[in-house]
């Protein structure tokens, strides 16, 4: 079975779909989102669609841990959703996700223009994943005011 080429994917799906978020700023300047998935900015562009490229990066957020799923699709299962995709999942600290992802994205030439991206998404995931620190608050070293009536 022939596969269509992207680019008229694109061209078919780009005005109209079931995607698309349309927000109007100021005057006839608008600005269009997408919401479907591995869209890593969430704008409606050819290069960051995941309906229209063969090759998508998706990072998302995995449950209540501080894990966060890679996902990139295989090329050669284009015509088997059950197999497309290619998930790998990350528990580490920042910097070793951050070059597991340059390594997945950049370094294997699957996508070199999506690295910046792809980094800038797991690092406001990863943002957002974070605990604020309970422990003691720190006391303010102002001197405290006693008011002292007899």
């Amino acid at each position: 079975m022939a596969t269509v080429p992207g680019q008229l994917i694109w061209e078919i799906v780009k005005r109209n779909n079931c995607f698309l978020v349309k927000e109007f700023g100021r005057g006839n300047a608008g600005v269009r989102f997408s919401k479907e998935t591995n869209n890593l900015y969430n704008l409606n562009s050819y290069k960051y669609s995941g309906l229209a490229n063969k090759k998508t990066v998706s990072i998302q957020p995995e449950g209540k841990d501080v894990a966060v799923v890679l996902t990139t699709t295989k090329t050669k299962r284009q015509n088997k959703p059950a197999n497309l995709k290619h998930k790998s999942v990350m528990r580490k600290e920042f910097s070793s996700m951050a070059k597991a992802v340059t390594n997945q994205v950049a370094d294997n030439f699957y996508r070199p223009d999506l690295k910046k991206a792809a980094l800038s998404r797991l690092s406001a995931i990863h943002r957002s994943l974070r605990v604020a620190k309970s422990g003691v608050k720190k006391r303010t070293r102002q001197a405290s005011k006693i008011s002292a009536r007899k």
